[in-house]
């Protein structure tokens, strides 16, 4: 292995970055799955990222839907992703964010996703995309639409994973408190400046 892979490698596998830990799991469900139950069988651990023996799967065509959502606010950098290969690997990824719900495949048409990403052909493990850090700063949930594999078929999913930060909840309402007494600190004035401008109309 080549400095340059180990160095991939290691970023890859550092931990603190992981979002692992802040996927609501049990609540992740997709459509068009052959088993529904499986779409949680894809969000593993690291240390399972190659493993083959639990995956999902399309039971019709090669339309597939997962969503993800997050136990808290996190802010997405990467999208890691391990696929099948040949006939039954996705060549499209088209990520939305923030739909608590999900979508189901007509939404997904007809609703601008906010990144649409061209999956490496031919790759067998693991591979990370980035997405735009300032469309993926505050995300309670990732629908995920995979489409187009070669064989158009069935479309087969090993691994999902993302990279980034856990929002810090304590700062999260910190922030919150400090902008409500500025707001409280600043609305005598702003009644006092109220009353002044109602005077003037008055003397006019």
């Amino acid at each position: 292995m080549s400095h340059r892979e180990e160095s991939i490698q290691d970023f890859l596998s550092d931990a603190s970055n992981n979002l692992f830990a802040v996927i609501d799991r049990d609540k992740v469900h997709g459509l068009n799955l052959s088993v529904p139950e499986d779409a949680k069988e894809v969000i593993k651990p690291w240390d399972e990222r190659d493993s083959v023996e639990r995956y999902c799967e399309t039971g019709v065509d090669d339309e597939l839907i997962l969503h993800v959502p997050f136990s808290r606010n996190v802010r997405v950098r990467s999208i890691l992703i391990k696929t099948a290969r040949g006939e039954a690997q996705p060549r499209r990824l088209r990520v939305y964010a923030n739909h608590p719900a999900g979508l189901d495949f007509a939404e997904a048409e007809s609703t601008r996703p906010q990144q649409d990403i061209s999956l490496l052909e031919g790759e067998g493990g693991v591979v990370e995309y980035p997405v735009k850090a300032a469309t993926f700063a505050n995300i309670i949930s990732l629908t995920m639409f995979l489409t187009d594999t070669s064989g158009g078929e069935i479309n087969r999913i090993y691994f999902v994973g993302f990279k980034g930060d856990a929002r810090d909840i304590s700062k999260d309402v910190s922030e919150h408190l400090d902008i409500r007494a500025a707001n409280a600190s600043d609305a005598p004035i702003d009644r006092l400046a109220e009353k002044a401008a109602g005077s003037q109309n008055l003397i006019r």
